[in-house]
């Protein structure tokens, strides 16, 4: 089972992070390590190399899905899928929590991350993203897949594991349960509204010009309150490493880099019966953690009656609720990472036959 992460250790490989006072965000640097960026970029970098993880890259039609590989190569790893405009920086504290005898794969979804954007002219679907799964299991001859997933993510995980049920041997999903049930009234008009954002956010995509740029600590506030502050600002780095870059206008400054048309994807909007016939399908273990600070995002009621048809269905079922909020596998791993090392050492089988 890992070692959890202290926060001492936090402190020092954030090179002693200050509060928001307007000063600079990392003040101690490593020694020896070059900065061609901002210092929180070389800090992430060390936390990568400190736990040998290592970069790798799928195919797919349009270019490829970038991914971080934690531990053993000849072992299938857990595929960890991030939320909505996050990226596989997510999960960059909870999985030295977890099992070193273990693997884990975190994936950078399309438009999100180091990855390839969707060709332009086009719109982000939920649904499209179940590919990249299916591309991820053909590029290495895997069988099944074993899932870890956040918010968005897990929303994706549910719906693979789901429709292909003997392709999945495990599920873990981490506070958002399913897709979730829209307003039939409200919908047609969101839709008028959205459909000329995205086309506008792609004719953008095509334009020459750099984006807006922002001092880092700027992004990091922005981070932070455009999460509810679910992402503290001491974490915000490790998701920023892999979403800004550099300007080559402006000196010390940085912009966003993923896709502008990831804030008007489409959810799949479907209706509740369908979801619970899906539930029906999640037959293998399945652990669910909901942080109790985190909205449902929908009436209560359909959280509800999810769970309820699941476990009907799933004695290998596990619900936990977690006092944190959205993002609580970022900012506070320590408080899940028990949860899931005791759900692993139940379900988890080492796969070298992929």
């Amino acid at each position: 089972m890992g070692k959890a992460t202290s926060p001492t250790l936090l402190k020092s490989l954030l090179g002693h992070v200050l509060s928001w006072e307007g000063t600079s965000i990392l003040r101690a640097p490593i020694a020896g390590v070059r900065r061609a960026h901002h210092k929180a970029y070389d800090l992430v970098k060390e936390h990568d190399r400190q736990y040998d993880v290592e970069e790798v890259r799928i195919p797919v039609p349009y270019g490829e899905i970038a991914g971080k590989w934690w531990g053993p190569k000849n072992v299938r790893p857990v595929v960890a899928l991030h939320g909505w405009q996050d990226n596989a920086g997510t999960f960059d504290r909870l999985i030295p929590m977890l099992p070193k005898h273990m693997s884990f794969l975190a994936l950078d979804l399309p438009g999100h991350g180091l990855s390839s954007r969707i060709p332009d002219g086009m719109m982000y679907h939920s649904l499209d993203n179940t590919f990249v799964l299916l591309y991820l299991m053909k590029e290495y001859r895997w069988k099944k897949l074993s899932l870890l997933g956040h918010s968005m993510g897990s929303i994706l995980s549910f719906i693979f594991t789901a429709t292909f049920p003997d392709k999945v041997d495990f599920y873990i999903g981490i506070d958002a349960l399913k897709p979730h049930i829209m307003d039939a009234v409200k919908f047609p008009g969101r839709l008028e509204k959205r459909l000329p954002q995205a086309l506008v956010a792609d004719l953008r995509n095509r334009e020459k010009s750099e984006p807006p740029s922002y001092p880092f600590e700027e992004l990091i506030e922005r981070l932070h309150l455009g999460t509810n502050k679910s992402v503290s600002r001491e974490t915000a780095p490790f998701l920023l490493y892999r979403n800004t870059h550099k300007s080559a206008i402006h000196p010390d400054r940085y912009y966003f880099t993923r896709d502008s048309r990831l804030k008007h994807s489409l959810g799949l909007g479907w209706d509740q019966d369908i979801n619970l016939e899906f539930a029906k399908r999640v037959v293998m273990p399945y652990l669910f953690i909901k942080a109790k600070h985190s909205p449902y995002y929908e009436d209560r009621k359909y959280f509800d009656q999810f769970v309820d048809v699941v476990k009907q269905n799933n004695p290998q079922f596990e619900l936990e609720f977690v006092d944190s909020t959205h993002h609580l596998h970022l900012t506070e791993p320590e408080k899940i990472a028990p949860i899931v090392n005791r759900f692993l050492k139940k379900y988890w089988k080492e796969d070298t036959d992929k």
